[in-house]
């Protein structure tokens, strides 16, 4: 048998069993009560109709459940369940967007070499100046222009004297640079662990409420301490999670920018090794 066949049986059978359904449903409603007497039609007269009290009850009780809705805590109200720890990880996040926009600016490799030194230590190179090549060194600090410096000032002694005085400088400079974003990696392992401090600390309050109260304590009186054990678990991961990123990302691009300054700086002298 088709689809079509059953589909076309199935609805002759629903519209002959509609009738029936019907007629059932008519049978079943409530038949209307004879109209009342005089006595009892006084009666209903004299008893005002409450036919608005189902909406109003209805109203009552929305509003009631508006009032009774708990609010959202606004951004402070979270913050001040964080208790201490929790405002200090806030103040270290502060400290940490300060570094982070500090490094970013200092950092870049316009800062580190400035193209415009490179040309004209370069051109003074070439005119073989070094005396105002060393006193544009020294007017224009910057790393490049203390690497170069230092290889400067050896001009005269053998090119193993040179390279070696570049590579101290360069070593020496490299580390100051490294200890500058040191900071962000130094506040992304104590942000987790002063949340974990506040974390301690709320548990110890929450058991503190336990046998304050011999066992009896509500959940109520217990959600505070636990309230704060989760906050400052939240505000540690939230500070290290972007602190970490950024030192991850300054720190590969200041060692790429200290490679390309290195080789700008070897190429420069390269003209001091002597021919084999």
């Amino acid at each position: 048998m088709k689809f079509s066949q059953v589909l076309s049986r199935a609805r002759l059978l629903f519209l002959s069993a509609l009738p029936v359904v019907l007629v059932l449903c008519v049978a079943n409603l409530p038949t209307f009560a004879a109209a009342p007497t005089q006595p009892a039609l006084a009666n209903a007269t004299s008893q005002p109709l409450n036919v608005a009290s189902p909406i109003q009850d209805d109203a009552a009780e929305a509003e009631a459940a508006e009032e009774e809705e708990p609010q959202g805590d606004s951004l402070m109200d979270t913050f001040r369940k964080g208790g201490k720890i929790g405002w200090l990880i806030i103040a270290l996040s502060v400290v940490a967007l300060a570094l982070v926009i500090e490094n970013f600016v200092s950092l870049r490799r316009d800062k580190l070499a400035p193209p415009e030194l490179i040309d004209e230590i370069q051109a003074l190179f070439d005119e073989g100046q070094y005396q105002d090549a060393m006193e544009l060194c020294e007017n224009e600090p910057c790393y490049f222009t203390r690497v170069c410096g230092a290889g400067v000032a050896k001009i005269g002694h053998s090119f193993d004297v040179i390279e070696k005085s570049l590579e101290e400088m360069g070593d020496e400079e490299s580390i100051k640079l490294h200890q500058k974003i040191g900071w962000l990696s130094l506040i992304a392992n104590v942000a987790p662990m002063m949340g974990l401090l506040g974390t301690v600390g709320g548990m110890v309050s929450a058991f503190a409420t336990i046998a304050s109260s011999q066992g009896q304590a509500s959940p109520a009186e217990l959600a505070s301490g636990i309230s704060q054990a989760l906050l400052t678990t939240m505000f540690g991961l939230i500070v290290a999670i972007p602190v970490t990123g950024a030192f991850a990302y300054l720190r590969n691009n200041l060692v790429r920018s200290v490679i390309e300054v290195s080789a700008i700086v070897e190429d420069l002298f390269e003209r001091f090794r002597p021919e084999s």
